[in-house]
């Protein structure tokens, strides 16, 4: 089905009512306890900062490289890629996408950033020294997340499915479907991988799910609830969205779509 842009806001805005809603059976009515229904851990954080974010970037992806924070920001007609100044939040570079490409998932390899699109079934390859167009491939479905775990990247499509793709030549080599003890997880989004593992936002909830690539488990999840204050939120703030790792503290900085703040958080037992 092709949406209208104003169709495809309204309809965004509409599903994230949702915000918040449990992503999986085994996380329901909980309350404050530590481990989900099938005994799988679950984490809260603690802020340990914030930077300035850009309120109108509808953010698809997000990764930090050198010090400086390269995302990934949606919509139709206002799509591009960025490299941020992450002290300040000011845009240091960007490259605009064509107004019919609706910006997505974004990983770097060292060399190249890789940038998917929504519905176009085209990726976009660009030089990550100075963001200039490499090239662009194919794939099926849609593209949502995409992460590099060093040898190869991993798309999400909305489903409960991470797809891995060739490190060089981009061609889909495999699939894995993540599940916990309650059943697969859908709405994958925005990706990272961190110590082999594959951290996965999950789309209209304010849940992260950790999980082993080999086999789909989930390991972990990450309660989120409460990280944009009530003050900060305005009638356009959309869900949370955006993963990336710092090794250097080996914190997570996290936003959402549309949010003013970037978070750096570390995790801590939820008790």
């Amino acid at each position: 089905m092709k949406l209208h842009p104003v169709s495809i806001l309204i309809l965004f805005t509409v599903l994230a009512s949702a915000h918040g809603a449990e992503p999986s059976r085994c996380l329901e009515a909980l309350g404050s306890s530590g481990v989900s229904r099938d005994g799988t851990p679950i984490y809260g954080y603690r802020v340990v900062e914030r930077y300035r974010h850009d309120a109108m970037a509808f953010t698809q992806g997000l990764l930090l490289r050198d010090g400086d924070l390269y995302e990934s920001v949606g919509l139709y007609g206002h799509s591009e890629l960025r490299r941020v100044d992450l002290a300040s939040g000011d845009v240091l570079n960007r490259q605009p996408l064509a107004k019919s490409r609706f910006g997505e998932g974004l990983a770097s390899d060292g060399r190249r950033l890789v940038q998917l699109t929504w519905r176009a079934g085209e990726g976009l390859i660009y030089r990550l020294s100075d963001l200039e167009p490499l090239g662009r491939f194919s794939y099926s479905g849609e593209g949502w997340g995409l992460a590099f775990d060093g040898r190869q990247f991993l798309l999400s499509d909305g489903t409960a499915k991470l797809r891995f793709l060739h490190g060089q030549s981009l061609e889909e080599q495999g699939e894995v479907e993540v599940h916990d003890g309650c059943g697969p997880v859908r709405l994958l989004n925005e990706l990272e991988v961190i110590n082999g593992k594959v951290w996965a936002n999950v789309w209209m909830t304010d849940y992260l799910l950790v999980a082993d690539p080999g086999d789909g488990r989930v390991l972990a999840w990450v309660d989120l609830s409460g990280l944009l204050a009530a003050e900060d939120r305005n009638p356009n703030t959309d869900v949370l969205n955006g993963i990336a790792y710092d090794p250097a503290d080996r914190s997570l900085l996290l936003t959402g779509k549309r949010w003013p703040w970037l978070y750096r958080v570390r995790l801590r037992a939820r008790r």
